[in-house]
């Protein structure tokens, strides 16, 4: 390197020879900064400037930087286009530092350790993947950051690498001991995918296993169902340990993990999910029309991200799947009770999400605002549900957590309105704070006497445009514009010279001045210091918030679904056990909605294990053949969903037009759950 080189430079050379393949946010006053091919890079990507500063062996360094206040915007593009940031910030006060300022590396942010809002839809999961294992058998573990969700699997190889295709993740981690040829095969399935080698000893059993005892300060992992899942938890604890590597935070919503428990639901692959359309159409590769969105109506993200869950997850338990019916029924009658769960659950923010912002230490003012606002409406839906009859809902109103102690604690501390900047004051409340009250009064005869001083200088000077202002880089000044510059006193102290006027100081203004900014900077930093506290108390009820998501998200899809059933006439499947699939007046739930209202013609099957085990479906091209195939397949699944209210009863047939009815059965050995009677 060259003899000339800045310490600064050096300084940054230092963290970049650490990271050579990650783009460095470098933080310089108010600025990330990026330098070389870091800047070029980013320069295309961001659509921001391209300049240079200094040279190494004569050669100008390129630079580009972005606003920190303004950094997430730009992080989102860099993260969408598969680049990992470094973020590399200021660890001391420029002030108090000697010498260059000391920095260091507080984050790295990668695909699939994602926590910046924007970047990633809320109807969608982020997945961080990690892969352990041989040829043969292999090890599967999930991570949703933004949530909290932390799965663990593992099997034949197909099979794993199936489910990962099914979960489509942000990131893979493997070992850096596979063989290129396995690497080779892992980036042509997954080649949108960013792929990230660990150090193969963090893939080993007896570390992945001490790594999640401690992490979730427990003895065993027996409690979370993962006994003998060797494979699975060692690419568990490659995951952990990757986090602990780059993030750096308090992981406090990362709290439990648990099986994927293919046993108590239906594995559809990637091929029966895409041919179906549920998620995504096969015509335009949209979103839409497809099966999620046509049945989503949620208020919440975390709403509609567990109806794709359960889109994509049927149950297998009649049990499970006739609850689920008799909460939808409920629902439907109890008109009364609707309008009143809708309009609270309209006001509930992203609770999931929230809380993996506060157990990351990542939430912002706003975010705790949000929160508090979000939990305010739980007494009020446990109310509404106070009268419930039937065991899904009485659960959700049982099992919703009492955190009234959360809000009073944001609502007693924070100003109802915080500004987006963490460390600029105006966060805390009056009253909450007696050191702070007291610093904030200290200065209030100071900022009063400023507020006058416009109005005593025009008199005292015959000055009637005279103006007392402020800005971050002069701080208070006297404005003279130039007609009047003859007029200025001789106490005035010249501080800046405009093109129409002169900026000046009195010794008196600049006395207040120092005394107001060095009281607002201790405000500033106590406010800071009140409101991580704060932040801190909120991260230790983590799995509080996070159960209040699962509850309402849970209600929101039950809402949704029964939305549909009455817009769309859908009807309550029957379900038994036996070898029979009857559907009578079946309807293409999707297509159905796509043409004109009433040109679907309604169509019977019914198939059975012994008589009717095998149908042949003719006709001519475009006759309709795979969509007569489809829709029972959708029906099949959507009687596990059930978005259909009541029963059909055999003397109101006529009434039910263009109804459906889906009769289901299941022989109890058939890995696949009941089929709802739905829709038609």
């Amino acid at each position: 390197m060259a003899e000339d080189i800045t310490p600064l430079m050096r300084q940054y050379f230092k963290i970049k020879n650490q990271y050579p393949e990650e783009i460095i946010f470098f933080r310089m006053g108010d600025f990330y900064e990026m330098f070389g091919e870091d800047a070029k890079v980013a320069s295309q990507i961001l659509g921001i400037a391209l300049t240079s500063r200094g040279q190494i062996k004569g050669e100008r360094i390129p630079l580009a930087g972005v606003p920190y206040h303004a950094a997430d915007k730009y992080l989102s593009k860099l993260l969408k286009a598969g680049k990992k940031v470094v973020i590399c910030e200021q660890v001391e006060d420029p002030k108090l530092a000697k010498g260059i300022v000391k920095r260091d590396v507080v984050e790295v942010i990668t695909p699939g350790t994602i926590t910046i809002d924007g970047v990633i839809e809320g109807t969608q999961n982020n997945y961080l993947a990690s892969l352990s294992g041989d040829e043969d058998h292999m090890g599967l573990s999930t991570l949703d950051l933004t949530t909290g969700e932390f799965k663990l699997d593992q099997g034949e190889k197909s099979n794993v690498l199936e489910k990962l295709s099914v979960l489509s993740p942000s990131e893979i981690i493997t070992s850096d001991g596979w063989s290129d040829e396995k690497m080779k095969n892992l980036k042509s399935s997954f080649g949108e995918t960013t792929l990230t080698t660990l150090d193969t000893w963090k893939f080993d059993y007896e570390f992945a296993y001490q790594l999640l005892i401690e992490h979730f300060r427990v003895s065993s992992l027996d409690g979370f169902g993962c006994q003998g899942m060797k494979l699975g938890i060692s690419a568990a604890g490659a995951i952990l340990a990757y986090l602990k590597q780059t993030k750096k935070p308090l992981l406090f919503h990362v709290n439990k993990i648990s099986p994927f428990f293919e046993d108590q639901v239906m594995f559809l692959d990637a091929n029966t999910i895409r041919n179906l359309e549920l998620l995504i159409s096969l015509r335009s590769g949209e979103r839409r029309p497809t099966l999620f969105s046509l049945l989503n109506r949620t208020k919440t993200a975390m709403g509609a991200r567990l109806l794709r869950s359960w889109i994509i997850r049927p149950l297998l338990n009649p049990d499970k799947i006739k609850e689920r019916q008799e909460a939808i029924e409920e629902l439907i009658q109890n008109k009364g009770l609707l309008h009143d769960l809708v309009e609270k659950i309209k006001k509930i923010s992203d609770l999931e999400r929230l809380a993996g912002k506060v157990g990351c230490g990542k939430a912002s003012p706003k975010d705790l605002i949000w929160l508090r606002d979000s939990l305010s409406q739980i007494p009020e839906i446990r109310s509404i549900l106070q009268d419930a009859q039937t065991p899904l809902l009485n659960s959700i109103k049982d099992d919703l957590p009492d955190t009234s102690h959360l809000i009073k604690l944001v609502e007693s501390s924070m100003v109802g309105d915080p500004p987006l900047i963490l460390n600029e004051g105006g966060i805390i409340k009056s009253g909450f704070s007696s050191d702070l009250d007291c610093l904030k009064e200290e200065i209030k005869g100071s900022k009063q006497w400023i507020a006058g001083l416009q109005e005593e200088e025009r008199k005292k000077s015959g000055i009637p445009s005279l103006k007392v202002g402020f800005n971050r880089i002069f701080g208070y000044y006297i404005e003279v514009t130039k007609p009047h510059l003859s007029k200025v006193p001789e106490d005035y102290i010249r501080k800046q010279t405009m093109v129409n006027a002169e900026r000046f100081v009195t010794p008196q203004l600049k006395e207040k001045e120092a005394y107001i900014l060095g009281a607002e900077e201790k405000i500033f930093k106590l406010e800071y210091d009140l409101f991580l506290e704060i932040r801190s108390k909120v991260a230790k009820e983590t799995r509080k918030i996070q159960k209040t998501a699962e509850m309402v998200a849970i209600l929101d899809v039950l809402l949704s679904l029964k939305e549909v059933a009455e817009k769309l006439n859908y009807v309550r499947p029957q379900i038994d056990l036996g070898d029979r699939i009857t559907i009578e007046d079946g309807r293409h739930p999707v297509i159905e909605n796509i043409l004109e209202p009433g040109s679907f013609v309604p169509n019977h099957t019914k198939i059975d294990r012994e008589n009717e085990q095998i149908h042949i479906i003719t006709g001519p091209n475009m006759a309709g053949k795979s969509t007569y195939l489809r829709q029972v397949g959708l029906i099949v699944l959507l009687e596990n969903l059930h978005p259909g209210g009541r029963h059909r009863l055999p003397d109101l047939r006529s009434e039910h037009l263009p109804g459906g009815d889906d009769r289901v059965s299941k022989h109890p050995k058939q890995r696949h759950s009941q089929k709802l009677d739905l829709v038609g």
